[in-house]
């Protein structure tokens, strides 16, 4: 499955029919089964429906970091978004891939 950043907005938790999913360098994960975290109210709702790397890198929960662009990150913050991104890939299942802009 192929999501535009638009589209994936779409599964941000707010519509309870529809999975939740969060992408980490484009790459769509279906984080439904951790709702309590990434649905509406969690701890991580603000990484819900978007692609989450910068923020995930910075351990941010600021909006404004909840992007793609990995551009400016140092060496640590990079191996930061490694070590969360093994974690995703051993929780939760990849359903895609986030294309365009």
């Amino acid at each position: 499955m192929e999501l535009t950043p638009q589209q994936l907005k779409n599964y941000d938790g707010s519509d309870s029919s529809k999975p939740i999913y969060v992408a980490i360098r484009g790459r769509i994960y279906d984080v439904t089964t951790g709702k309590s975290f990434y649905g509406p109210g969690g701890s991580y709702c603000v990484f819900s429906g978007k692609d989450a790397s910068r923020a995930l890198a910075k351990m941010s929960k600021e909006e404004s970091d909840v992007v793609p662009s990995l551009d400016g990150l140092t060496e640590k913050e990079i191996g930061v978004l490694d070590d969360w991104e093994r974690k995703f890939q051993a929780k939760y299942p990849i359903v895609g891939t986030v294309v365009g802009n």
